[in-house]
């Protein structure tokens, strides 16, 4: 079944559940393959910004796997292995630990950091095309309105 061969009432009975589920999965395969050819994994990205004080982090300050679990609690997959992608950015020398365990941000990390970073501007335009400005906030607000309408806290 395609969107196009569907009436607009048609569409308006399809289930919101149904079709934000297959957003979010074609949307992550596609950021996660646009970085996996950069060289790195959005869970290596996420884990050099918790621990930047020039983004995530209000205070730049070590954290432990525990921690950095918590942190990234609304958004890391049940795939994702945070000790071993932990593991292979202390092998580049993004990451340091310490002797109690923390992960620390590298001067060499808070480069990387900076320099993936400049990835997300490209991703977003490719995703966006064309879908203008007003469109996307208005997508935005109906899936907030969802959200409380099923309960849900929109952060």
């Amino acid at each position: 079944m395609t969107t196009e061969q569907l009436s607009d009432a048609e569409l308006a009975g399809q289930p919101a559940a149904y079709w934000t589920g297959v957003a979010y999965e074609a949307l992550i395969t596609y950021i996660r393959a646009r970085q996996a050819e950069k060289g790195y994994t959005q869970p290596q990205f996420w884990l050099l910004r918790n621990l930047s004080a020039n983004d995530i982090s209000p205070t730049g300050d070590g954290m432990t796997l525990s921690e950095l679990r918590a942190a990234m609690a609304s958004y890391i997959r049940p795939e994702d292995d945070l000790a071993a992608e932990a593991e292979a950015l202390v092998e580049r020398g993004w990451l340091r630990r310490d002797e109690e365990g923390r992960l620390w941000l590298t001067e060499e990390g808070e480069e990387a950091r900076v320099e993936l970073a400049r990835n997300a501007p490209a991703i977003r335009a490719a995703l966006h095309e064309g879908i203008d400005d007003a469109e996307y906030v208005t997508t935005i607000k109906v899936l907030q309105r969802l959200i409380r309408n099923a309960g849900g806290t929109v952060a």
